[in-house]
């Protein structure tokens, strides 16, 4: 029951992109059509899951040589060569993905979210619901919260589509509206603030 809410929490109540204001970057540039929001959160799942692994387990080789004070480092150095990896890999599996995604592929490498996720389950400070705290819960927390953030980004994308169809007044054209709609779908979140 504990991971059922870890799951919840994370992906409706807890919206990395939506209460913490991780992975804005990539929400707002990647989000123009669905099947890019689909790949890139595809991308994230796949990369924050990974790296959330790899960084828990060098945190504990940091822990145990007291060099805690390099984990911020280390981890960038990581999640960068795990991006590199899955860029890599798409260009030989889907090159018609890779080219959608462009250069918002390296931008996962600066994707706060993935840093961030990493930082919170290494250090614990996430809400475990019961659920002691470990690899297991944190990879079920990576995994919920990079659910989150793909459902952010196809949900917000699937609204920038209708809207590019919609004639708007020139001042609200572009990225003007993208924030509206943007603020609009945090609030409609802060609607799942009770579940859990």
């Amino acid at each position: 029951m504990a991971y059922f809410l870890i799951i919840i929490s994370a992906i409706l109540v807890n919206n990395i992109v939506f209460t913490q204001f991780l992975g804005i970057c990539p929400f707002i540039g990647v989000s123009k059509k669905i099947d890019t929001a689909i790949g890139m959160g595809a991308a994230v799942i796949f990369v924050l899951i990974l790296s959330t692994i790899v960084t828990y387990l060098i945190n504990l080789l940091l822990v145990k040589f007291q060099l805690e004070f390099l984990q911020t480092i280390v981890f960038i150095l990581v999640i960068a060569a795990l991006v590199q990896m899955v860029e890599i890999i798409l260009k030989k599996i889907s090159p018609s993905l890779y080219q959608a995604l462009g250069v918002f592929l390296p931008l996962i490498t600066t994707n706060c979210c993935i840093l961030g996720v990493a930082i919170l389950v290494a250090q614990g400070n996430y809400k475990t619901f019961g659920a002691e705290a470990g690899l297991l819960t944190g990879t079920i927390f990576a995994f919920a919260t990079a659910v989150g953030f793909a459902l952010a980004l196809v949900l917000f994308a699937g609204i920038r589509e209708q809207l590019s169809m919609v004639k708007l007044p020139k001042g609200m054209e572009g990225s003007p509206i993208a924030l509206i709609v943007a603020g609009l779908l945090a609030i409609a979140f802060m609607g799942f603030s009770g579940i859990v």
